[in-house]
């Protein structure tokens, strides 16, 4: 397995914004979802943005419902990372973050409820009100 590495994450007021970088495995470049998932406590991780990549071009991002409109999901091959801007952060946007990646062999019909093979460790990223 392959280990992501994520960046960023931190501490901010509600209404800010925070941008979260992941280091992802060279195969991300030629065929892979990408995706960043959150877990708040006591709470399952759910997935909040996913990304299909294939040579170095990407497919539409998908979101969940509670994000759309305020994060953003980018591949940057240059830095072979998966990026995760977020803008207009609420109290309940508190939660650990986490980077997933997986290779495919074939076009998948979505990256969303994918079985993600490959994680980071997680950066924390606390809202305050």
């Amino acid at each position: 397995q392959a280990q992501l590495m994520e960046i960023g994450g931190g501490s901010v007021q509600a209404g800010g914004t925070l941008r979260l970088s992941c280091r992802v495995p060279t195969y991300a470049y030629r065929r892979a979802c990408l995706a960043w998932f959150r877990q708040a406590p006591d709470t399952e991780r759910a997935e909040v943005a996913s990304i299909y990549t294939q040579d170095g071009r990407h497919g539409a991002p998908l979101y969940a419902d509670s994000v759309k409109g305020r994060f953003a999901i980018s591949r940057d091959n240059a830095k072979n990372t998966v990026v995760l801007q977020m803008n207009s952060l609420q109290p309940e946007d508190t939660a650990m973050y986490y980077c997933a990646a997986r290779p495919l062999d074939s076009n998948p019909e979505t990256c969303r409820g994918l079985e993600y093979t490959d994680w980071g460790q997680g950066t924390q990223v606390t809202v305050s009100s």
